[in-house]
């Protein structure tokens, strides 16, 4: 399971701004009286801020990981968890809400169409008639031009971190991250060593929008720089707004 093991270097090292310019994508188009599904929310912080602000949120993930570091996260600020283990491709044991939010390029995990297109089919069942759905993914210049050959390594004094990305060559437009940890083991005096392989898959802009109408989207919005801005091709990140019409 992706992050089974690094939940808690996940949550350290992951910038903090990022939360912060997600909240206010979403703030700008959800009122505090909807109801907000986060799928694949991790460990909680965008969950904190938008409770914090009186939004009514559930937290969805697939790690039970990251789910206990949102729980934690949530009480540490004084709120209630709303949390639920829950397979993006298989919505069907929860309620409909009036928005859903999936941030971080999470859906790019989801390599195969069949599954992409799936999910988008059970996010669409599961949004009240004139709800939204805000998503962001990375583009193909993101996969193709910016993240072969990039590489982030990070050290202090208990651990250090790895972490390489490689053209993908399992699809078009993919990518592979090789991540490794080292974690001090005070007891045994030395560092324990831990892998893993994130494989990521994006689109064509027109590409999604087949797969959203093929869903039952009737409206979708493109834009970059976390919604300020209209769509452009070479960007590393596109956000989408899509509305269920009623």
């Amino acid at each position: 399971m992706i992050y089974q093991e690094f939940a808690q270097f996940y949550d350290d090292l992951f910038d903090p701004e990022m939360y912060d310019k997600w909240a206010a994508y979403t703030t700008k188009r959800v009122n505090t009286d909807e109801s907000i599904l986060d799928l694949a929310c991790g460990t909680g912080r965008l969950a904190v801020i938008l409770q914090s602000n009186g939004y009514q949120v559930t937290g969805g993930d697939l790690s039970d990981d990251m789910l206990a570091l949102a729980s934690e996260h949530l009480i540490n600020a004084g709120l209630t968890p709303n949390l639920v283990q829950v397979d993006m491709r298989d919505l069907s044991d929860l309620p409909v809400f009036d928005v859903v939010t999936c941030f971080d390029d999470s859906l790019c995990y989801l390599v195969d169409q069949a599954d992409l297109l799936k999910a988008f089919q059970q996010i669409n069942q599961h949004i009240k008639p004139g709800g939204k759905f805000l998503f962001d993914v990375i583009t193909p210049y993101q996969t193709d031009e910016v993240y072969p050959g990039y590489m982030y390594n990070y050290q202090d004094d208990d651990r250090a971190f790895m972490w390489t990305s490689y053209q993908g060559e399992f699809a078009p437009h993919s990518v592979e991250h090789e991540l490794s940890f080292f974690q001090l083991n005070e007891q045994q005096n030395n560092y324990e060593r831990y892998e893993e392989l994130h494989q990521e898959r994006t689109y064509e802009v027109k590409d999604y929008q087949q797969m959203l109408q093929a869903a039952g989207f009737d409206t979708v919005t493109v834009t970059t720089d976390f919604g300020k801005h209209g769509y452009k091709a070479k960007v590393k990140r596109w956000f989408f707004e899509c509305i269920k019409e009623g």
